[in-house]
């Protein structure tokens, strides 16, 4: 479990085909000397475990269903990722309650900066549609944000400058594929609400 409050933003080393599967290797100076193998790191979001480590240098193996699913698949080196180490029992929840299991990518549709802060808008896929609402959260690459506008077919964010400083969406451009976490609230809410009572 995580909370959207990412720690540091990481630099990737490589991500490469082995004949385990797919590696990825990071460069986390910031947390790599509190991590431990075995534990767990959301990376963009995505909840991964952490195969080695070694200095500074994180390495993850990458199951099919995560290339599949996240954004992690677009990744090369010297791209830059957010990481947040996992939630300890005693620590305070800044952000919203976060798993790192991705629902889906979508395409950032425009980012752009009025006065002093950013307003991001990101697609939003008609299956999921559902899950959002205005005022609610959303982890976005892992960012535990606030949905400020609901369109039709897309959803906006209002970044503040310590949250465009601070993860990777200060390169966000139009075009990027960024992944998205839908609130466990909405979900749960979803399974015990009689069938068809919650609709697309």
């Amino acid at each position: 479990m995580f909370t959207g409050l990412i720690e540091e933003i990481g630099s990737v080393l490589s991500i490469r085909a082995t004949k385990r599967g797919t590696q990825l290797q990071v460069a986390a100076p910031q947390i790599a000397n509190r991590i431990h193998a075995g534990e767990s790191v959301s990376v963009n979001g995505c909840c991964l475990t952490v195969n080695s480590h070694r200095g500074e240098n994180l390495t993850f193996d990458l199951l099919a269903e995560t290339l599949a699913r996240t954004n992690l698949k677009t990744l090369r080196r010297n791209s830059r990722v957010n990481l947040e180490r996992a939630l300890s029992a005693d620590a305070r929840l800044g952000g919203h309650f976060v798993q790192g299991h991705i629902d889906c990518t979508a395409r950032v549709l425009t980012f752009e900066e009025i006065e002093n802060d950013h307003r991001l808008e990101v697609e939003l896929p008609s299956e999921f549609s559902h899950y959002v609402a205005s005022k609610g959260s959303i982890a976005v690459n892992g960012i535990s944000l606030t949905v400020a506008e609901l369109l039709p077919s897309s959803f906006a964010c209002w970044i503040i400058p310590h949250t465009r400083r601070l993860t990777n969406l200060g390169t966000a451009k139009p075009g990027d594929w960024v992944n998205l976490e839908f609130d466990i609230l909405a979900k749960y809410v979803e399974r015990v609400l009689p069938r068809g009572a919650v609709t697309p």
